[in-house]
């Protein structure tokens, strides 16, 4: 109004996170601004790192109970990136890469081989999949010959006969560039159960790298539209990978380049080391078309030492992850809001996109992250308990779990990740997280759409119709915040009720 006098309300960014305090999420509150646009006007696209772009601003966590081969692909199909874990053999995660990079279709299964030679002795040998695939040699790598499908195996009288005794014979593959929608309709024309999808292995054989069943083609029809995947320019899905500073993971990287990762992460829970700063030099020098991701990091001057290293995108986050004991150990870390803020900050005047790594629990952690400065958000217990996860469903009290466990765990350090957290041959590890388990999710492919709405919907309530809107909202002191009570967080969550049941979608 004409002659109004500004009310001056709230705490711009710049006054709010240099006060002393270290800010979780929880603990801030943006003031609602003013709605001119409607929600699906909000754009989320964004960039991973200086030169990979993404339609959605969602990363899965390069944890071995998080990201392989079939969360990469979902989130790829989404329009976001998974980062396939280090915590296994160099063959191994380059297996999982280009098992992701070769389907077409947003899930997978772990394939299990045999040969006609071998037997089936447990049903636990099925792993996810309904069936067994019959090779020559019984690998990967060899002439398709037929299946084994688990329920004819549960009905065999003599488990320890061998498979050429009663697997069904067949040779017929669809190829891995057929759409879903092609799938689908084979399977609906034919009334068969499952297919197998292959693709030239190179060597004149088809290799099978993924199936597609009945009730999968069901099921993803009644999850939300998918939006644009992320496709690298061959036209196959992004996909990331993480590696260590280690002198080995130089040859590790070898591999995965060739496997053909968009973009590497260098994980380390301290990224602002002279080990990590080598390693983005010889990243950049050899690999100079290979973004590289530095971090973890969670002040200005990590920051700027790896800006100016050469690094393509920043990963932020030290402690703040559910399973992370980093701060209660090593007496280090900072609050995932005033880390993000403080970071994005001067990595902005570089043009260095932010990934806000931790602290992600519900739509509204994201909303903050990303206006406080991050592209994206990485997300590790926000996706463990999904279908496309890693591991197997248990029974925790009545309630359907998945394990998920820190990195810095003495579970995962025996495995290799220690030198995420720089340790060496020493005797003695210490842990900096811990093994647990949640609940079920569901598939990513219906909880992240209905994610990405909310999201929406909160950048409506700033006022902001895209991230780089938000951004500036706040950089310019237009957009408020304030710190929450522990009373204001309690009246902000459901409370006063005798029971209730929460639905999100």
């Amino acid at each position: 109004m004409d002659g109004a006098q500004l009310i001056d309300d709230g705490f711009p960014a710049t006054r709010l996170f240099n006060q002393g305090y270290s800010y979780t999420y929880d603990d801030v509150i943006f003031l609602p601004h003013y709605i001119d646009f409607p929600t699906d006007a909000v754009s989320l696209s964004t960039k991973l790192s200086r030169r990979v772009a993404l339609a959605i601003p969602c990363v899965s966590s390069p944890m071995d109970t998080v990201t392989e081969s079939s969360m990469a692909t979902a989130m790829a199909s989404l329009g976001g990136i998974g980062i396939v874990h280090y915590n296994t053999s160099t063959s191994n995660q380059a297996s999982l890469i280009r098992q992701a990079k070769s389907h077409n279709i947003p899930f997978s299964y772990e394939i299990i081989f045999r040969s006609p030679s071998d037997s089936i002795l447990s049903a636990d040998e099925f792993c996810s999949a309904p069936c067994i695939f019959v090779t020559e040699s019984g690998s990967r790598r060899s002439k398709f010959l037929g299946f084994v499908k688990k329920s004819d195996w549960d009905k065999l009288d003599d488990k320890e006969a061998r498979v050429s005794e009663y697997m069904t014979k067949s040779s017929i593959t669809l190829p891995t560039s057929y759409s879903f929608e092609d799938v689908a309709g084979y399977l609906a024309k034919d009334n068969t159960e499952f297919v197998p999808l292959a693709r030239d292995n190179g060597e004149g054989v088809e290799e099978i790298v993924n199936l597609v069943t009945g009730e999968d083609v069901e099921r993803i029809k009644g999850f939300p539209k998918l939006g644009l995947p992320s496709l690298a320019s061959d036209g196959s899905f992004l996909v990331g990978a993480a590696v260590g500073t280690r002198e080995s993971d130089k040859e590790r990287l070898e591999h995965l380049v060739k496997a053909g990762i968009n973009v590497v992460v260098l994980d380390s829970s301290q990224g602002n080391s002279i080990y990590q700063i080598e390693m983005i030099k010889h990243v950049k020098n050899k690999y100079p078309e290979l973004d590289v991701i530095g971090g973890n990091v969670v002040t200005a001057y990590q920051a700027q030492n790896l800006i100016q290293s050469g690094v393509d995108g920043l990963r932020v986050g030290m402690g703040s992850g559910s399973i992370c004991t980093t701060q209660e150990v090593c007496a280090v870390g900072r609050g995932q809001a005033t880390a993000v803020y403080k970071v994005a900050s001067i990595a902005a005047a570089s043009s260095v996109p932010v990934i806000a790594d931790g602290g992600i629990s519900n739509s509204g952690h994201i909303v903050k992250a990303l206006t406080l400065g991050a592209s994206t958000v990485m997300m590790g217990s926000f996706l463990a308990g999904s279908n496309e996860a890693p591991g197997i469903y248990e029974y925790q009290g009545g309630r359907r779990v998945k394990k998920y466990r820190g990195m810095g765990s003495l579970e995962a350090m025996t495995k290799g990740s220690d030198s995420r957290y720089l340790g060496d041959t020493a005797k003695l590890k210490i842990a900096q997280g811990v093994v647990g388990a949640v609940a079920d999710k569901g598939s990513v492919l219906k909880f992240i759409p209905y994610t990405m709405q909310a999201v929406k919907q909160g950048f409506q309530d700033l006022g902001a119709s895209s991230l780089q809107s938000a951004n500036d909202l706040l950089q310019s002191g237009v957009l408020r915040l304030e710190v929450r009570t522990g009373a204001a967080q309690v009246e902000g969550g459901i409370h006063g009720l005798v029971s209730y049941e929460k639905k999100s979608f």
